[in-house]
Order: structure tokens, then C-alpha cells, then sequence
């Protein structure tokens, strides 16, 4: 059975820093394109953040450009995002997801494209 699970969520301030990681069984993220998804109050669902190892392609929105990294380590099955300065704006419900499609090159963000989704990890930001 496929899974992801999204851990590191939790509530900081402005200015602070949380790791995300989304560890997978079922699948091989080396082969897979894995995005970071969020979902905001009131907000639609939006591509955060995106790795292709395969390809090295990477995607950053660009409101979180210079503030998030994303990174996979292969041994662990792991992708990371590493999100510093966060603002209040940053507060959502982050989802890590996995495409349906192996040895793609391009880092794409449309959801559609996504078969396989965690569980979702809350972040809350305080002004």
C-alpha cells in the first residue's frame, strides 16, 4: 500500500523556522516528482514547492522563494522542506504529494497530476 505522511507542522512565530518531512512507503520518491502543496483559510489549494531528483528540476512559488528549500534524501524515502522566516501568511495545511507518473523530468504543480497525498500537516504562523 502506497503512503505519505507529512510530519512536522506546528505553531511558531513570525520570523520562525519549521522543517516538514514527508516519508514514503509504497513507492520509490527517487523516480517519482513530489510536490509540497497548502492550503490556506479561505484560499484554494496551491503548489508550494516541487523536486524531481530524476531530473534535478525544482519549483519554488514565488511568495515562499528565498525562505523555503526543498530537498529529498534517497536513502530515507524523505523529502524535506525546510521553511525559514515564515510569515502569517504561510499558515495552511501543507500536503506533500507523489505523481502518479515515474521518470518524469519537469517539475509541475497542478494537482491533477497527483495520485498519492498525505495526510496533511498544520502550520500556523502568529504575528
Amino acid at each position: 500500500e502506497v503512503q505519505l505522511q507529512a510530519f512536522g507542522g506546528g505553531l511558531v512565530q513570525a520570523g520562525g523556522s519549521l522543517r516538514l518531512s514527508c516519508a514514503a512507503s509504497g513507492l520509490t520518491l527517487h523516480n517519482r516528482r513530489i510536490t509540497w502543496f497548502r492550503r490556506a483559510p479561505g484560499k484554494e489549494r496551491e503548489g508550494v514547492s516541487c523536486i524531481v531528483s530524476s531530473s534535478g528540476a525544482t519549483y519554488y512559488r514565488d511568495t515562499v522563494k528565498g525562505r523555503f528549500t526543498i530537498s529529498k534524501d534517497n536513502a530515507s524515502n524523505t523529502v524535506y522542506l525546510q521553511m525559514n522566516s515564515l510569515k502569517p501568511e504561510d499558515t495552511a495545511v501543507y500536503y506533500c504529494a507523489a505523481d502518479r507518473l515515474q521518470w518524469v523530468r519537469r517539475c509541475l504543480v497542478d494537482p491533477r497530476l497527483y495520485d498519492y497525498w498525505g495526510q496533511g500537516t498544520q502550520v500556523t504562523v502568529s504575528s
